[in-house]
């Protein structure tokens, strides 16, 4: 099973969390595109789940191929939260004050950019 998230930043529509089911085990991946769609020189960076997680809850330690392509990311752990009003994306480098969180309530609709569609997911 594979799922893809868009994640824009301002004008940056070109950020996409990959998740990807693999025997019993999820693999998180940062996909950073340009706008021409070739890849980023940081891409494909992330981890896999190292135990079962809980339902709503997955924890991802930085795999050896992130801290290859990012030294400094060896400390990383992200996780995911979700339940059935929001998805949270959570980062933390261990040993520093860095914790990015963006939290997603998904129950409130939100227009697609360009196509006029709505969407159950609002950032927070």
């Amino acid at each position: 099973m594979l799922i893809k998230i868009p994640f824009f930043i301002g004008e940056d529509k070109f950020r996409i969390w990959v998740l990807k089911l693999q025997n019993d085990s999820i693999l998180l991946k940062h996909d950073h595109r340009h706008k021409d769609g070739s890849a980023d020189k940081i891409t494909q960076y992330g981890a896999w789940t190292t135990n079962t997680g809980e339902i709503g809850l997955q924890i991802f330690p930085a795999a050896p191929e992130t801290v290859d392509l990012l030294p400094s990311a060896a400390g990383n752990v992200w996780w995911i939260t979700i339940d059935k009003d929001f998805f949270t994306y959570n980062l933390r480098r261990i040993s520093t004050d860095r914790l990015f969180t963006v939290k997603f309530d998904l129950n409130t609709p939100l227009r697609h950019l360009g196509d006029g569609k709505k969407s159950k997911c609002a950032f927070h």
